[in-house]
């Protein structure tokens, strides 16, 4: 249940302080290469395309495995054997359709056994020069030499025409999987969102941050109705769409950041259709 007090009036000065908490969430992400949304105007023939893969994204740094917002993780000693003294990119995955659990478990300061169903998936390696493929066969050929079978190099597939990309997309949605990100092979390494990488999904997704918790009505009236949202580009709507009960009784707490999904924008940009997908922790 819901915590009547929880839902008391905020005052203005509690209010801003927990705006500024949510942008300071937003502001400590690495300077990491982000795709933009695919809205099918553009031209990607002869581009690369995989499957993005619904994962933690873990960014290798030469040294140690870090959150993409630049925190520490704990993996086994043997899960990062033989990693190069050069950085890569690339996703903490297991299957599809298993987020919670991967990451329940790359998240844990302890590393568990959890570990063992963890592959790391490789899909850049950051300031190497050259094109993409080049770059990214730098990972593979150092780890043809220093074994580690936790290691994947996501597999990249020409390109055709927009067909191609759309029936690619049926196939990898049809299983379960995310969504495809497509790439300019030719472009050199680069950070920051860029129109020559893109993520292409029927639906597309954002992130907020929590700034209030609404109660629900009728068969909610004792549980969270809605969650206050805002976004990095500081619009506020209410998401209060696709919780289950036991997210409605345990609501993700203030200052928390959710991943939802949603169709369009309104005309005062609010995402049409919002619906809960999950609490991102990294």
């Amino acid at each position: 249940m819901v915590p009547c007090q929880r839902f008391k009036y905020i005052t203005i000065s509690v209010l801003f302080l927990l705006l500024s908490f949510g942008q300071a969430l937003f502001a400590g992400d690495l300077s990491l290469q982000k795709p933009k949304v695919y809205t099918s105007e553009e031209e990607i023939t002869g581009w690369v395309m995989s499957e993005k893969l619904d994962g933690i994204r873990g960014y290798w740094n030469g040294k140690k495995l870090l959150t993409r917002k630049g925190l520490p993780l704990n993996p086994p000693s043997w899960f990062i054997k033989n990693f190069p003294g050069f950085e890569l990119d690339g996703e903490l995955w297991s299957k599809r359709g298993d987020f919670e659990f991967i990451q329940s478990t790359v998240l844990d300061k302890n590393p568990g056994n959890g570990w063992e169903e963890i592959t790391y998936n490789i899909f850049e390696v950051p300031n190497e020069k050259g094109g993409f493929l080049k770059r990214l066969n730098k990972a593979s050929a150092w780890f043809e030499i220093h074994k580690n079978t936790h290691i994947r190099i996501i597999p990249q597939i020409r390109v055709k025409d927009k067909s191609d990309l759309d029936l690619f997309l049926d196939e990898v949605q049809s299983k379960g999987g995310e969504g495809v990100v497509v790439k300019d092979p030719e472009m050199p390494y680069h950070t920051g969102r860029s129109a020559h990488v893109l993520k292409v999904k029927k639906f597309r997704d954002m992130e907020g941050v929590v700034i209030g918790l609404n109660k629900g009505k009728g068969k909610y009236k004792t549980m969270m109705g809605s969650l206050t949202l805002k976004l990095e580009n500081e619009i506020i709507f209410k998401l209060g769409t696709g919780f289950t009960d036991q997210h409605r009784k345990n609501p993700p707490p203030i200052g928390t950041i959710v991943t939802f999904k949603y169709y369009g924008f309104t005309k005062n940009g609010i995402p049409k259709f919002a619906s809960f997908l999950r609490v991102r922790q990294d």
